[in-house]
């Protein structure tokens, strides 16, 4: 499957931080930013989850809803999450199913040498269901911001 700008997002249903289920479907009417990122606690996901936590309120004014999403399960995203005192919902995709349909999972290049692993990846999927953005490949650092103003700039075209 491939992810199209403005074709509709592939659905998912995936646990939370909580063990609690969340549908995309279930968040019809709000735009999502919904990231993929390599694991937990680690020194680039943890830059990427601490601001997209620091732009929360913001994002929550722009009607947008977080969703950062990795292989790890449950219990890690709760320690993660406790730890840095992240405000962010983090999913579990342990099979990889959802990062593949999203094109966050595959064969990548990290210093000369190929691997299959998560590729940090942002998806932004506006209020009815369609993709709006896709970055295939991010830094971590000033992301959350990159994601933040093209939001702004899209809402007030």
């Amino acid at each position: 499957m491939t992810i199209e700008e403005g074709k509709k997002a592939p659905a998912f249903t995936l646990k939370n931080t909580d063990g609690k289920q969340v549908k995309l479907s279930d968040l019809t009417g709000k735009w999502v930013v919904l990231y993929f990122y390599p694991a937990d606690d680690t020194p680039g996901c943890t830059i990427q989850a601490k601001d997209f936590t620091a732009d929360l309120k913001k994002f929550e004014k722009l009607n947008a809803t977080i969703l950062g999403c990795s292989p790890d399960l449950p219990d890690s995203h709760k320690k993660f999450v406790d730890k840095y005192k992240l405000k962010i919902q983090l999913l579990s995709d342990p099979s990889k199913k959802m990062m593949s349909r999203y094109q966050a999972w595959g064969e990548k290049n990290m210093y000369g040498k190929i691997t299959e692993g998560v590729i940090r990846s942002t998806v932004l999927i506006d209020p009815r269901g369609k993709i709006v953005k896709h970055w295939k490949r991010v830094q971590a650092k000033g992301h959350s911001e990159n994601v933040r103003k093209l939001l702004k700039t899209l809402q007030s075209s």
